[in-house]
């Protein structure tokens, strides 16, 4: 976070598994969210928005006196999106501070680093706009799109409700207070009388208050880290009348890609195919595969493909590209859920393949729980991206 608590700084979120329900998780947040989506000319573009700002595309926030921004990324080109929400002016804020210090109770809360939601009603009633009312949200981005929002500004205003779920005092620095200009204002106009013992400076607690942490639901886990594709580096060998320097290299390295497999404890290769796919996966010349394939009995083609999907997912990955399987009812409800909830285009099912077959993408549910993101090309389904916990997330991979 910045020195300057009048500039927050908030790391990126990440990809995030979909929320059930609504997509803020607190009062303050589904308001902030109701003035967007209320004010929105292009709802394709929000629901554009959400799947980005699940999908993790949008980089660390700043907050500062009426201004968001971030940088969002767009498959391969990032774009800066910014929002602004007009300041309350000095005279505002004096009257809503005065109408919070005629409350103790509220005052203990807002000093305990709580936020009730009364505070915007009272702010309704003189007429200070706490939460942004309809159309308030200036959205600005450098995409060439002409929405508003766009669907980087949109992704941004969805991951900023997430922030008012944790912190809610940063409506109030959108507005134009930093929390602790708040709580010295309220102290010393001098309603309440400070705790025994209680420190004069303003209030500027560090991490999420024992209230909300205590409230908050578990998280879930978060996604699996990708594959390793790169080898480790090797020493430059001389070459020999009785050796390939070339093979040696590569078995140099696979031997350190295993020893670091093992320590991870990540799953072994059952048999020989497997192992050939794992190798292929790792070392792509033309040359390697065609060896492997060979002593495989395998066509080149076909090793690629398998190559392709362990890059993706391991063994799970090669589990979901050679082999379809029947789910049953409980976990085929629960997929249709998830596709659902993503509010992704009606598929043709069969099986655990989920296909748009105008669009050429195929989303395949593993038996692992993760959905596994496939394109058409030249005639075969080719993985492409990660895996996911949520057909959503997956569906921006491609």
């Amino acid at each position: 976070m910045a020195t300057d608590d009048r500039v927050r700084g908030f790391p990126a979120f990440g990809p995030t598994p979909r929320r059930r329900g609504a997509n803020a998780g607190s009062w303050w947040g589904t308001a902030w969210l109701k003035a967007l989506e209320d004010g929105s000319l292009d709802h394709t573009q929000l629901k554009r928005g959400r799947q980005y700002a699940y999908a993790g595309r949008v980089g660390p926030i700043t907050v500062s006196p009426g201004r968001i921004a971030a940088t969002v990324q767009d498959h391969d080109e990032p774009f800066h999106s910014q929002v602004q929400l007009d300041q309350l002016t000095d005279p505002a804020w004096d009257r809503f501070l005065d109408r919070i210090a005629g409350k103790a109770g509220h005052i203990a809360a807002l000093l305990d680093g709580d936020m009730p939601t009364e505070l915007a009603a009272f702010a309704e009633d003189i007429d200070i706009p706490l939460l942004p009312a309809i159309g308030e949200l200036e959205p600005e981005c450098t995409c060439p799109g002409w929405e508003h929002p766009c669907q980087h500004a949109a992704a941004l205003c969805y991951q900023v409700s997430w922030l008012l779920d944790a912190d809610p005092f940063v409506l109030l620095l959108i507005r134009g207070r930093a929390s602790g200009e708040v709580l010295e204002q309220l102290q010393r106009r001098g309603t309440e009388p400070a705790t025994a013992g209680a420190p004069q400076e303003p209030i500027q607690a560090e991490g999420i208050p024992a209230t909300i942490a205590f409230g908050t639901p578990t998280a879930e886990l978060p996604e699996d880290p990708p594959p390793v594709t790169e080898p480790p580096s090797c020493w430059e060998l001389p070459a020999g009348p009785e050796i390939e320097p070339a093979v040696l290299r590569l078995l140099a390295h696979d031997a350190a890609l295993r020893a670091r497999e093992l320590l991870a404890e990540l799953p072994v290769p059952n048999d020989d195919w497997q192992q050939a796919v794992r190798f292929a996966a790792h070392h792509s010349h033309d040359w390697v595969l065609d060896r492997l394939a060979s002593a495989q009995n395998r066509d080149t083609h076909e090793l690629r493909l398998a190559a392709a999907a362990w890059q993706q997912g391991g063994p799970a990955g090669l589990a979901v590209q050679e082999r379809s399987w029947q789910p049953s009812e409980v976990e085929r409800a629960r997929a249709e859920r998830l596709w659902s909830a993503a509010e992704l285009p009606k598929a043709l099912r069969r099986a655990n393949t989920w296909t748009l077959a105008e669009l050429r993408v195929q989303l395949r549910y593993g038996t692992d729980g993760h959905w596994y993101p496939y394109r058409q090309h030249a005639g075969d389904w080719w993985p492409v991206g990660r895996p996911r916990q949520d057909p959503g997330s997956a569906f921006t991979e491609l």
